[in-house]
């Protein structure tokens, strides 16, 4: 992970920073739930996407039923958008919000160089397969969009 903090947005490698020096397991829970209430400003707008969303934008082992869209922006970087339709799916909200507000408007090769344990790093290792795997199925889709790009 530390080999690839130079290569990741600067927002997000400073998040993880941060996350790093929460060792309270509640504490990271709240600051979390902090992330995760500004949800809202994430959440795709009806001119992207409105329900039933295309399952190409599903994030797949998401328990959350998360999806993620990709919109280029002017100058080449992507704004990223999101839904997570299980309103009680609060570290996918987190997720969502981290990623927007660290990769949105980013160059798309520091996005394409975000790892999925990146998930471990914010949310602790203590996070359930379950739940951990959806998470980096957001991780994934967020990536593989910046990558998908480049290859363009």
């Amino acid at each position: 992970m530390i080999a690839t903090m130079t290569t990741i947005p600067d927002k997000l490698a400073e998040l993880v920073s941060d996350f790093a020096a929460i060792t309270d397991r509640n504490e990271r829970a709240e600051y979390l739930i902090e992330i995760a209430d500004r949800f809202p400003d994430v959440r795709v707008p009806p001119e992207i996407a409105t329900p039933p969303y295309d399952e190409m934008h599903r994030v797949p082992a998401c328990e959350s039923e998360a999806f993620v869209w990709a919109v280029e922006q002017p100058d080449g970087t992507l704004k990223y958008y999101f839904d997570v339709l299980n309103p009680q799916g609060l570290s996918a909200m987190a997720m969502s919000v981290i990623l927007d507000e660290t990769c949105s408007g980013q160059p798309l090769e520091r996005v394409a160089a975000v790892p999925t344990d990146i998930v471990l790093s914010l949310f602790g290792r203590e996070i359930s397969m379950g739940k951990g795997q959806g998470l980096m199925g957001i991780v994934t889709m967020v990536a593989g969009e910046a990558r998908r790009r480049l290859k363009a």
